[in-house]
Parts: structure tokens; C-alpha cells; sequence
């Protein structure tokens, strides 16, 4: 383990600290070991992970980080510290539906004209010209909020690929989940696990190192119950959890586009959920 005031210390890490890494690993090496990569892939990026924490977070105030320091605060040899920092890394550009998706369904589940009268996200008629008086305001209309130089059409052929719509037998586009969650996309799926998991692993440690008001953590946890509680319990939870995202998501257009001139309006947010269950 590594301090901010240089070099690593000299102590075991703690066999909670231990018991949680290896908890915390046994997921993601299930997730390599699904995708075929093995423990040698795992050490290369581990060891680039390691350089670039060590660089950005562990720097001595008014000095450069040399290659020698990094090397002492995160256990990777100076050759591989040289190495690694001249080399490019590599660049990862997510696909478009990433950051147009998620966008298209904030305004959808908190824009009145896009809800029904139950203030659920309305099924919408595809074109413009399909929309009934005072009824909801359709999936064109909806694309042309966030961007006029696609097609709908085009827009509306990856989201039902990628299973977040489909269009119903009177040309309505449905929204089949109440957040940009793809069931089909696996670059879509990969993209929100890293970022998701990122986050919370991110809160947890806050959590952990600072005296600080806590991030946001909390769960439920009970055993000993049966498959058919687990499902009551699974369905119940996203009923709960839906409406919260949706109040939140309303809550936090309204702010963001009050917040559209401020020229503090750099920082963001990420709020989330999950459900697990197993037999252990």
C-alpha cells in the first residue's frame, strides 16, 4: 500500500482491506473469464492502471512526477513507468447510441409533452404528422429536441436494435425500459458497466478513506428466503426504484437547464441501483 507522502508502506494490508479486494475481483475475473481473457491480459492493464493512479492522484505538491517516484508508489518497475507513459494509450470512442440514447429518454420520461396522463413515459406515435390532437408529441419530434442532423428513422432503428423501443402495430414507438439499459447492445452494455461499477466503487472508497459526509451507499440485505420471495421482492424493487428515477431524472433536467450559463456547471452525477440474488 502507498501513502501520499511517498514511498509504500512498509505494512501488510488489512485482512479486511484483503477480504474486500478479493470480493471485489472474483466478479470482474467471472467477466474476463466469460469474454476468453485471462490473468496475463489482466496484468497488463493492471499494470497501466497502477502508472496512471499513481501519476494523477499520488503527485507531490509544486513537483513533476518523475518516472522514479511512480515506480516507488506503485510497485511497477521504472522500465515498464518509462515505457508506458511515452506510449499512446489506447483510444476508445463509445458508439453514438451512448450519449444520444440516454438523452432522448431523459426528455421522454420528464417532458409533459411526452407522457401520458398517468405521467408515464407515452407511447408515441413515430411521425409527426401521426400525432393526434393534444395527444403526445411523437418519436420525430422527440429526435429533433436532441439532434437535427440524423433521421428519426436511423435513430430509431438502433434503439430497436438494441432493444430499448420497439414500434407496436399503429406505428407507436414503445419504450420498453424506463432507462437507457440496451438488452442487446454489447458495446452499449460494456460502456454503462464500466462507468456504473466505476462509480460506485469510486463512492465506496470515498466512503472508507474520508471523515467527510458519506457519498450516498446504502442496501437491503436478507437470506433465508424463497425463490418465489425473491421474485416478489425483485418486482417491488423496481417499481420503487423506477419511480425514483424518474423524479430524479425530472428534478435534474430542471436544474441542468437552469444551470445551462453558470460558468460553475462543470461537476456531474451518477445515482443507481441494483438487485442481486443467489444461492449462497
Amino acid at each position: 500500500m502507498s501513502d501520499h507522502s511517498g514511498g509504500q508502506s512498509s505494512a501488510a494490508p488489512s485482512p479486511a482491506l484483503t477480504k474486500a479486494v478479493k470480493q471485489l475481483l472474483r466478479p470482474v475475473v467471472g467477466l474476463l473469464l466469460d469474454n476468453g481473457l485471462t490473468y496475463t491480459w489482466l496484468t497488463k492493464v493492471l499494470k497501466r492502471i497502477f502508472i496512471d493512479v499513481a501519476e494523477t492522484e499520488f503527485g507531490l505538491e509544486d513537483k513533476a512526477q518523475t518516472d522514479s517516484r511512480i515506480s516507488l508508489v506503485s510497485g511497477v518497475h521504472r522500465r515498464d513507468v518509462n515505457r508506458l507513459r511515452n506510449e499512446n494509450g489506447e483510444q476508445y470512442e463509445p458508439p453514438p447510441s451512448i450519449f444520444l440514447g440516454p438523452k432522448l429518454i431523459a426528455i421522454w420520461i420528464s417532458e409533459n409533452r411526452f407522457l401520458d396522463q398517468s405521467g408515464n413515459p407515452a407511447d408515441l406515435p413515430r411521425m409527426k404528422s401521426g400525432r393526434i390532437a393534444g395527444g403526445a408529441g411523437s418519436f420525430e419530434e422527440l429526435v429533433t429536441m436532441v439532434r437535427t442532423d440524423v433521421r428519426p428513422r436511423a435513430i430509431l432503428d438502433e434503439m430497436v436494435r438494441l432493444g430499448v423501443v420497439r414500434v407496436d402495430d399503429s406505428d407507436r414507438v414503445v419504450l420498453q425500459t424506463d432507462s437507457f439499459v440496451p438488452s442487446k447492445g454489447v458495446e452499449e452494455k460494456m460502456y454503462f458497466l464500466g462507468r456504473n461499477i466505476h462509480d460506485h466503487v469510486a463512492a465506496s472508497r470515498e466512503n472508507v478513506k474520508s471523515e467527510s459526509p458519506p457519498f450516498l451507499e446504502r442496501s437491503v440485505y436478507y437470506d433465508q428466503l424463497t425463490l418465489d420471495s425473491i421474485e416478489e421482492l425483485s418486482k417491488l424493487s423496481r417499481e420503487k426504484s423506477t419511480q425514483i428515477l424518474q423524479d430524479l431524472n425530472k428534478h435534474a433536467r430542471r436544474l441542468q437547464k437552469r444551470d445551462a450559463e453558470a460558468g460553475s456547471a462543470r461537476y456531474r452525477m451518477n445515482f443507481g441501483y441494483y438487485f442481486f440474488n443467489d444461492e449462497k
